[in-house]
């Protein structure tokens, strides 16, 4: 299978959306996340993320022109135990409480569908990541409308057993810019994930558009003991 490179993808794609990377680094000894959001609305690029206990959240940059928080203002980031949550929309909050509850993370997906933005109807992508015992294992989710049709939700999950050193996935919302949207096609993406957290933050950042990019988070899980750090870069400042 081919392997993309993720500064290509994301240079010659005005408007992937929302995006995000899980993997395994170079050396093998971080599970890897990443996550970004874009905007061309003013309500969609008024935002940053921001710290919230282990995870993130998104918030209003100004407050004063935040027009309709349903779907911008959200926690695309938290930890549950071993497990790292990440997806682009409130459907975080639904996996982590029926992954709590000990359903499967595609079983906690089941309640919910695409968003309802029409025309758009946005895929809802999202991620978990399980570090445990020096073992890595990683699922990915999207829901999807049926080719712009509302009354047809087509779910699908990716899983990704003890994952490959230097080897990642990456899906996105949006196949392209576009108006409608077109929503996102085919399995997560092989990419590669190096070693350095700084290096992988800088590649994403600078690759995505500059006129729609709006903030990143990048996570590097130490998969001996469970440590990890962090990265969050805001346009707004």
């Amino acid at each position: 299978m081919t392997t993309f490179s993720l500064e290509k993808e994301l240079k010659e794609n005005s408007y992937p959306g929302r995006g995000i990377v899980i993997g395994r680094s170079a050396d093998g000894k971080h599970a890897v996340t990443a996550y970004f959001i874009m905007g061309r609305s003013e309500n969609s690029r008024n935002r940053i993320f921001v710290e919230d206990g282990e995870g993130i959240r998104t918030q209003a940059f100004d407050p004063s022109k935040l027009t309709d928080p349903s779907l911008i203002i959200y926690a695309p980031v938290r930890v549950l135990g071993n497990k790292t949550i990440v997806t682009n929309g409130d459907q975080t909050d639904t996996i982590y409480e029926g992954m709590d509850r000990q359903l499967t993370f595609e079983q906690s997906l089941r309640t919910r569908e695409f968003e309802p933005d029409a025309p758009n109807y946005t895929p809802r992508i999202s991620g978990v990541l399980h570090v445990e015992n020096g073992r890595f294992n990683y699922a990915m989710s999207i829901l999807k409308s049926n080719n712009g049709n509302p009354d047809s939700c087509l779910r699908y999950t990716f899983a990704y057993e003890n994952a490959a050193a230097g080897q990642g996935r990456f899906i996105h919302t949006y196949k392209c810019d576009g108006n409608p949207l077109p929503s996102f096609e085919g399995e997560p993406k092989p990419v590669e994930i190096p070693n350095d957290i700084d290096d992988f933050t800088n590649l994403l950042w600078e690759s995505l558009n500059q006129d729609n990019k709006v903030s990143l988070f990048v996570r590097f899980i130490d998969i001996e003991t469970g440590k990890y750090e962090s990265r969050i870069v805001n346009k707004n400042k």
